[in-house]
Order: C-alpha cells, then structure tokens, then sequence
C-alpha cells in the first residue's frame, strides 16, 4: 500500500478487509441519531461490499444517545452513570444501526467487547472466530465497547484503540478512523495557522507522537492521541490506517474519490497472529525496567536475559504481557514473562546460571524469550523474529 499511498491513489482502493470507526460526534445530534448521514454511510458500505469488501464498523454513541433520556448532561459522568446510560443507548445506537443496514439489503450483528476480550489470548480468538463466522454469513458487525460491565480499570475508554484492536484482531487491510478533522497537522490546526497537513506518515517515529495532544472538550472521549496510539496498533499489526472528515454524508465514497486525509502505512515487517496481539495489548501486567545493554540487545534481535534486569513492578504471573522499559522509562517492547513478578524480582541482575541458586528450581535462562517478544519503541524496528 505504500507506493499506493505516495502516488495519491487510497489505499482504501485495495483493502479487502476494512474497520470503519465512527464517533459519538458524528453519529449524535442533539441525543439524537443523524439518520440521513448513517443511511450514507451504510450505501457506500454497500457499495465496498458490492464489489467484495469486508467491512466491520465500530460505532460510539450509546451513552451520548441516553444522555437527554436520563437527564445526563454534565459533561463528566461517574462510571454508574455512564454504565446506566450505556444500556439505555445501546438498544437505540444498535436500532439505527439495524435500520439503516436493512434498508440497504444488509444485516447486522451487534458485538460488544471489553478490554478483557482483547488482552486473554483465549477470548481474544474466540471474538476473532465469531467475527470471522459473521463474514462468511454475510453480516456488517457493529461494534461497541461493553460499558455496561467494563470496570475504570479495565477499559479501552475510547473507540479509537478498540477499533485498533479489532482491525489488529481480524487481519484488515485498512482502519478508518471518521473525525472532526482531516487527517494529522505538525500542530493543532485551529491554534496554529502554520500548522502543516501530513498526507501520508511512513513511519510513528517520536515526532510523530508528539503531535498528539490533549483529548477535545465535550462528550468526546478520543483526541488525536488516542488516534495515533491506535495507528502505532494497526500499522504494527500490518494494516494501514486512516484519519478522516466524517461529518458530511457519504464519507467513504468521499475519501475514494481523493478527499483530503492522512494515511498511516503498515509496518512492512509482517507479524504471526500471536506476535500481534503481544505488541497491541493495551493493559501490560507489569513493567521490567532494563539497562542500556538489555536494550541494545533487544533492538539486535536478542531475548531478555535476568542480568539485564534493573527492575520489575507490577503483578504478573508467569505468561502474562509485561512491557520492557529503559531507564528513563521509555518503552522498548512487550512480551511474555517467563516468570512470575516475585520469582522476576529475585532473579533480576544476575546471571542465567544462577537463578537455579536463587529460586531452588531450574527455568528459562531467558525472562522473555525473543520468540515472545515485540519491539513497540515507535522510531525503531518493530519485529523481534524468532
């Protein structure tokens, strides 16, 4: 899709897979569905699948369609609350999503997921089997995160990173994300007039994540930062991301027709499905801070051996995602801990031959072994092969 992308052809032209996420700002007016827009949507979703595309969306606006109902209108709501409204809107986000599929001649599937289905490998391949089984029986899925039981501590708490997820989940080719603006600027457009639109981002280097900022006041709960932790999951997963202007009808069709975005291009390191959902968890157990070593011998391909180890915080249990630090606590990787976070601590600083000494049983020489380990720092190589 790169060269795609730089001769100004969409990549969005190629993808046979897609996830389209759509936010409660574009969805809602006034605690109410835009319905002519939604029915815009779900054509030029007909006409993706017309010519045999894939496509999943992952839909906001639950609670921003309670909120009038329930008598909810402070911008911040306590987690009861907006679990409540959540329960009340999903019933009317799913019906109009319902509506506007049919009139169409296409059905839909609601699906709604908690971090938790994404972070245990077993329920992450079990919503991956049910997403797959949906599109061989022909089905548009519409995704949602499960407010309703999700607890502050377990949540995506934006859309952005569950359709990263999603599209991480299901192998797609392309993630769109639908927002108020077009694509990434060097700066904050409406602050800066010098502000310059990046049509096509080869690689999330740190420059590129500094130019996520804050979230935007109101009901939102995404901003350009959640947006581009989201493409560092898609990209690194292999599917090329897009953000986009959503709010005027037929957004899709617009953006085939060259409107103005900016595309994220895909890793071109390809990752095993396994790999995959190591480097895109969301909620790491824990963390190992490494030295200067250990790091340089992570970016050359090695695994994490304990002498490398400066220090471990967190509760893990061995087989559980803990991220890789340095010590200036930037992030180098995440893997699988051979080991669980007490056992990690004695063992941390000394040498493989001695952790028989230290623990009174013999395991890994490596606390993550490379064949369970993926680079995540942004400007560097994103693929430990085994």
């Amino acid at each position: 899709m790169s060269s795609l992308a730089h001769a100004g052809i969409s990549p969005l032209a190629q993808a046979r897979r897609i996830v389209v996420k759509i936010g409660s700002a574009l969805l809602v007016e006034a605690a109410e569905p835009r319905l002519a827009w939604l029915d815009s949507v779900a054509a030029d979703i007909a006409a993706l699948r017309a010519r045999g595309v894939e496509v999943v969306v992952v839909s906001s606006g639950a609670v921003a369609l309670a909120r009038g109902t329930l008598g909810l209108t402070r911008k911040v709501l306590r987690l009861e609350e907006k679990q409540a409204a959540a329960a009340v809107g999903q019933i009317r986000l799913a019906g109009a999503w319902e509506q506007a599929l049919s009139a169409h001649g296409m059905r839909a599937a609601q699906l709604l997921l908690t971090l938790e289905d994404s972070e245990d490998r077993r329920r992450y391949l079990n919503a991956r089997a049910t997403l797959a089984t949906l599109a061989e029986l022909g089905c548009v899925p519409v995704i949602n995160e499960n407010d309703t039981v999700a607890t502050a501590e377990i949540r995506f708490g934006d859309n952005d990173r569950l359709a990263a997820r999603v599209a991480e989940m299901i192998s797609a080719d392309a993630l769109i994300l639908f927002s108020d603006i077009d694509g990434l600027y060097t700066a904050d457009p409406r602050k800066d007039p010098q502000a310059v639109h990046l049509p096509v981002i080869e690689r999330l280097t740190d420059e590129i994540m500094a130019m996520g900022g804050d979230p935007p006041p109101g009901y939102s709960s995404g901003g350009m930062r959640t947006k581009l932790i989201a493409a560092r999951i898609a990209t690194g997963a292999g599917c090329a991301m897009a953000i986009a202007l959503g709010h005027a009808p037929h957004p899709l069709a617009r953006m085939e027709a060259g409107e103005r975005c900016s595309w994220f291009l895909a890793s071109p390191e390809g990752r095993t499905a396994r790999k995959r959902w190591i480097g895109g968890s969301l909620q790491p157990h824990g963390v190992l801070t490494v030295d200067a070593g250990a790091g340089r011998a992570l970016l050359r391909g090695g695994s994490l051996l304990p002498a490398g180890v400066r220090g471990v915080s967190g509760e893990f249990s061995r087989g559980d995602p803990v991220s890789v630090r340095d010590e200036a606590g930037r992030e180098l990787a995440r893997g699988l801990c051979a080991y669980d976070a007490a056992d990690a601590a004695r063992i941390a600083g000394h040498r493989s031959a001695e952790i028989e000494d230290l623990l009174g049983w013999r395991g890994r020489d490596e606390i993550i072994h490379r064949d369970d380990l993926v680079l995540i720092a942004s400007d560097r190589p994103r693929e430990l092969e085994g």
